[in-house]
């Protein structure tokens, strides 16, 4: 690690990611600050970007966020994450690449270690509600939305909106949008209900 990089990163956790959150009075300030750390801590950082207060992202090297995209309040993430233009993050969400190992039992789990990592891809435009896990190895589509507190084992399709413990689709975005049958073309779909099937499909549904 350079030194420019643990400067930096000593500047945010010890002190910037405790100034107030982006819809306080002084939050203008206080973004701008967080900005200006994490683009010389990420792997690559678009314009615009918010970092909320009290998000926890390791030392950031292995993560890329676009531009006008957000880490929403007490959020943590672990890279290797790729985030996308235009995402949305609520309160507390947790994005996880690794898992701790278990496969032998004359060894307490803690010692173990973890497993390899899995990258996580979020598209662009996609929302994740507050409190919602995402787990390794997990593909979140274009224009996706999550609801609060789902826990995603399983990519989500482009435009689908997933809920619930483990996640599920619930209904496309597709269907009923304005010019439906354009972005259906575009993204590979046939039609409002492509995106469900094609998430029951990876779940053997």
């Amino acid at each position: 690690m350079t030194p420019g990089r643990a400067i930096r990163l000593a500047a945010y956790y010890g002190f910037a990611r405790w100034l107030p959150a982006s819809n306080h009075r002084a939050g203008r300030w206080a973004r701008l600050i967080r900005r200006w750390i994490c683009r010389g801590v990420f792997k690559s950082c678009g314009r615009e970007v918010n970092i909320e207060r009290g998000a926890w992202f390791g030392d950031g090297s292995q993560l890329e966020i676009g531009d006008y995209s957000g880490i929403g309040v007490n959020c943590q993430v672990t890279g290797p994450v790729r985030i996308g233009r235009d995402v949305m993050m609520g309160p507390e969400v947790i994005i996880i690449t690794r898992h701790h190992r278990f496969d032998r039992l004359d060894v307490p789990m803690w010692r173990q270690g973890s497993t390899e990592a899995r990258p996580v891809i979020i598209g662009d435009d996609v929302w994740i509600g507050t409190r919602a896990i995402i787990m390794p190895g997990v593909h979140i589509g274009r224009g996706a939305i999550l609801g609060a507190a789902a826990v995603v084992t399983k990519d989500v399709p482009d435009y689908a909106i997933a809920a619930g413990n483990p996640a599920r689709v619930i209904r496309s975005r597709l269907e009923g949008a304005p010019g439906t049958g354009s972005a259906a073309v575009s993204n590979g779909c046939s039609g409002p209900a492509a995106a469900a099937d094609a998430f029951r499909r990876q779940q053997g549904g």
